[in-house]
């Protein structure tokens, strides 16, 4: 998983906090605008529902973000998805199953409609995205191009592969980092 590539990459050279985030999105973004005061991060990273969150958060707080795969429209994903799933990976709460209703669904749609209206110039060049080029779920890059001018591209799909994370995530990221905490 992205979240477990990242740790071993940054292994020694810098705490990479993945914390489980709450279903509900307005629930998810209080709690990662809390994790980041507290914590005081250098940088966001997130990819898909991450990714969505993560630019939402870098536009109100002076953070840089690599944000992969965002989707932009998780209402649309979801409302084809109704009923119960299962997480991808294993939960530190133990709890392994969600509920994908027409609240949840109708929460995104809500949040979507004013995800872009904290961007301004000063967060234009901080947020990067970094699009599969096999990604057959989200294909957002034009419309984060009308927010942000750094698109990068790797050769695979929605959820990298920890090769994939090494390879592409990880240098971008250190380049972030290294800009930014450098100012």
């Amino acid at each position: 998983m992205p979240a477990v590539a990242l740790r071993e990459a940054f292994a020694g050279k810098a705490d990479v906090l993945t914390p489980d985030l709450p279903m509900h999105p307005n629930e998810a973004l209080a709690f990662i605008c809390e994790l980041t005061d507290s914590e005081k991060p250098d940088l966001l990273i997130g990819n898909s529902c991450g990714a969505f969150y993560a630019q939402m958060i870098a536009s109100t707080r002076p953070l840089p973000a690599l944000i992969g795969n965002p989707h932009f429209r998780m209402s649309e994903f979801l409302n084809q998805r109704i009923g119960q799933h299962e997480y991808k990976s294993p939960r530190k709460d133990g709890n392994q199953s969600f509920v994908i209703d027409e609240t949840l669904v109708g929460e995104f749609a809500a949040l979507e409609a004013t995800q872009f209206h904290n961007c301004n110039p000063g967060c234009r060049d901080r947020v990067w995205g970094l699009f599969g080029e096999q990604d057959t779920l989200a294909h957002f890059e034009p419309l984060f191009l009308t927010h942000y001018s750094h698109s990068f591209h790797f050769p695979g799909a929605h959820t990298p592969t920890a090769p994939e994370v090494r390879t592409w995530y990880v240098p971008l990221a250190e380049q972030l980092l290294t800009h930014y905490t450098s100012l």
